[in-house]
């Protein structure tokens, strides 16, 4: 079997005048990284004995949210996956770091909220996925990540917003650490393990909760972070 060629070569240039590129150019960088980090965060976690299926919803469909589809100990997850915004990254010293990641989505849709009211929006809502998983390269260059349920999420504060929509939108920017700090942890079965707890017992409803609809729009897909 012929050996395929490297992008680079298949690209006529250089790993130094590539990494010149990822070095110089922010979204180009943060799009790259955030494939990569998908990658790894599937290395890394998905090879787990309890989870029996993996899958990836394709990027170009949105009436699904999602990085990766997880089956474990006999129940479906959403994870999204997201990074670091790395200008906003601070050394503490001591392997110790503060940071934000960037936790919305990649295009806009209409959201419909219990209120009535009808937001053209990126951010994500409460409930659209189980786990996020926060991708910390941009803490010291090790491949590492941070995860938090998504009930447990900072949501919006945008004073143009109503009441219902900021108790629903999740904040675009959230805070992490590490070592990380609750509600995040460096250990997602522990997350998943609660959420499955949560899910055996009987949930009090939420008012308004069933009345959230989404509906997509076209427009052009932005770089992902």
């Amino acid at each position: 079997m012929t050996k395929k060629k490297s992008i680079l070569e298949r690209w006529e240039i250089s790993e130094q005048e590539f990494t010149e590129l990822i070095d110089q150019n922010p979204s180009l960088r943060g799009m790259n990284l955030g494939y990569i980090a998908e990658k790894k965060f599937h290395d890394q976690f998905l090879n787990h004995p309890e989870i029996t299926e993996s899958s990836k919803d394709d990027d170009h469909d949105r009436t699904k949210k999602g990085d990766r589809r997880i089956r474990y100990k006999g129940h479906e997850f959403i994870v999204e996956v997201k990074s670091l915004q790395t200008n906003m990254c601070k050394d503490l010293g001591d392997d110790s770091w503060a940071g934000k990641s960037q936790v919305d989505g990649s295009d806009r849709r209409i959201v419909k909220f219990a209120d009535g009211t009808e937001l053209n929006t990126t951010l994500l809502l409460r409930g659209e996925f189980d786990l996020l998983a926060v991708n910390c390269f941009a803490f010291g260059e090790q491949w590492r990540f941070s995860f938090a349920k998504n009930k447990d999420l900072p949501t919006s504060s945008f004073k143009k917003y109503t009441e219902e929509q900021r108790r629903q939108l999740i904040a675009s920017l959230v805070p992490v650490t590490w070592p990380p700090q609750p509600p995040f942890s460096d250990d997602p079965f522990k997350i998943l393990d609660e959420l499955i707890q949560e899910k055996e017992q009987p949930r009090p409803k939420v008012v308004g909760e069933e009345a959230i609809e989404v509906k997509t729009v076209d427009v052009v897909k932005a770089p992902k972070s």
